[in-house]
């Protein structure tokens, strides 16, 4: 059983966003899953556990969308080559490299990831804990 159950952040572009993350999860074998007005729920198997939303949210107050503050979202991957592929696609798809595949041996031994900045400024990045 995993931790969280899902997750959103706040994005400017909802469309931009949409289009953006469909591209970057899509080696992932992540897709999206469900959309309700300006928020789009993307996962696998049919269970949308990472979302993204324009505007506020009914926890926000409006001065708390002033300025979008960047957090750091990680997506497991199944091996090497789907961080790989992670990586090109998120490039592709408009995000900025922010360390590009490889191993991350000071998290441990086997820990293979890839970063990018996506178009609000989050941190996003692919990971393979196996051999």
């Amino acid at each position: 059983m995993h931790s969280i159950d899902h997750l959103g952040i706040n994005v400017r572009d909802i469309a931009r966003s949409k289009a953006f993350y469909t591209q970057a999860l899509a080696p992932l074998g992540i897709g999206l899953v469900m959309e309700f007005g300006s928020a789009a729920g993307f996962g696998r198997n049919g269970k949308p556990d990472f979302w993204i939303g324009q505007g506020r949210m009914e926890f926000q107050r409006d001065e708390q969308l002033v300025e979008i503050t960047p957090v750091h979202v990680c997506f497991t991957a199944t091996n090497r080559e789907e961080v790989d592929r992670f990586y090109d696609a998120a490039i592709d798809a408009g995000a900025t490299d922010n360390g590009g595949p490889g191993l991350r041996t000071q998290y441990h031994p086997n820990y293979y990831g890839a970063f990018v900045i996506d178009p609000d400024g989050h941190n996003v990045e692919a990971v393979f804990h196996g051999h």
